[in-house]
């Protein structure tokens, strides 16, 4: 590539506000999406599953048709919301952002399934590109990612957000997924 079509690129990257989720190569990121991928499957409390599955099973169902599909989403939303302590509402209102619940997804940027995951990340960790679109993998690794940023910004929602998608210094993303999670995936 030219040294004026990267200039261009770049700029017309930064007026047009085009996520730039391909930064997210951060080798201590790296190694924790190594952890989680090779993570056991989750145990979690039964009754607590069986109550998340009812809250938000109808409202996934206006999205989902596939009620297999509809399980295992949730399924695997709650099992890494809390293997790391995440809020499973936030997760969920993500996944509706990014993918609109549309595991075979892919962004403008290559980001691919649910959570919207670069395709670097599978290459990097030894897996296929194929897996980003099976649910528990997508999950785990996008859950992973957004803990990370969460954990860097130090809890503030807005700036984490920014960061998995791309969009620093902008709060259009997140201003959706919060909007997303207050008035349509909470859970308390």
């Amino acid at each position: 590539m030219t040294l004026l079509r990267f200039i261009l690129l770049t700029c017309f990257c930064a007026v047009s506000g085009v996520a730039l989720a391909d930064r997210q190569q951060d080798p201590e990121l790296g190694k924790l999406l190594q952890q989680a991928v090779a993570a056991d499957r989750c145990f979690e409390d039964k009754y607590d599953q069986q109550v998340w599955h009812a809250v938000m099973e109808p409202k996934l169902k206006r999205i989902v048709a596939d009620q297999a599909e509809r399980t295992e989403i949730l399924y695997h939303v709650h099992c890494e919301a809390k293997r790391l302590n995440l809020p499973p509402g936030l997760v969920m209102s993500v996944i509706d952002v990014e993918s609109r619940f549309d595991r075979w997804a892919v962004s403008h940027a290559g980001a691919v399934g649910l959570m919207q995951i670069m395709p670097f990340w599978p290459r990097q960790l030894g897996m296929t590109n194929e897996q980003l679109v099976r649910i528990p993998q997508n999950i785990r690794m996008g859950c992973t990612i957004l803990k990370f940023y969460l954990d860097r910004e130090k809890g503030d929602y807005t700036r984490a957000l920014a960061r998995y998608n791309g969009s620093v210094g902008r709060r259009n993303y997140s201003d959706l997924v919060l909007e997303r999670l207050a008035n349509r995936w909470r859970y308390d």
